[in-house]
């Protein structure tokens, strides 16, 4: 990060909804630390797409009678994942940039286990014990990254960029929870409910 005692400055006078918002939660947490430019949504989905490619090498090794040529397969196929991880994150970044929203939470109880379950959908279709639909497996392995730096990271990496240029990301929206905090509480019953009541008690009174 540039100016990383300013940075902290102005990430320790936010709320704590605020900061986490920002920060969110451990694998974020870690990007935060590294400067913008190595950060960027589309490098993040880029070494995503790295990792993939050498869980991918004891597939391609084991795959098939004729495995000569495994080391050629598996460079071509993770040039394609990189590239493909990349320019999905460089999309996800003009998303954000242009709709301007703010951090989702993925969904982790399904993103985390979807890459190890499309690698040995993959590794059973590519040895032939089972037919699988690549389609299928490659979906289950490619998805979780580009969703989660769609979801999560680029939207947060907007705004330490803003931060970064000195920019409030959260500017105005103090105000509108200020307000949210000061509404008068409505009365727990209705008016109208409260005098059908009493004249009911009245009445058994009589």
């Amino acid at each position: 990060m540039s100016n990383s005692n300013n940075w902290a400055s102005v990430i320790d006078s936010l709320s704590e909804n605020h900061q986490e918002t920002l920060l969110g939660a451990s694998l974020s947490k870690q990007f935060a630390r590294l400067p913008l430019w190595l950060s960027h949504p589309s490098n993040i989905g880029g070494f995503y797409g790295f990792l993939i490619a050498l869980a991918l090498i004891l597939p391609y090794i084991f795959a098939g009678e004729d495995n000569s040529g495994w080391m050629s397969d598996w460079a071509l196929h993770c040039a394609l994942l990189m590239a493909a991880c990349f320019f999905l994150g460089l999309c996800s970044t003009l998303i954000t940039a242009i709709s301007g929203r703010f951090p989702v939470a993925p969904p982790r109880m399904i993103l985390y286990p979807m890459p190890f379950v499309g690698l040995a959908l993959l590794s059973i279709n590519r040895t032939d014990i089972l037919t699988i639909p690549p389609f299928l497996s490659w979906t289950l392995i490619l998805l979780p990254g580009p969703l989660y730096v769609h979801l999560s990271w680029a939207p947060r990496w907007r705004l330490l960029c803003m931060i970064d240029d000195g920019k409030n990301p959260f500017e105005g929206l103090e105000h509108i929870e200020d307000e949210e905090k000061t509404y008068p509480e409505t009365e727990p019953y209705d008016s109208e409910i409260e005098s059908v009541v009493d004249d009911f008690e009245n009445g058994e009174e009589e």
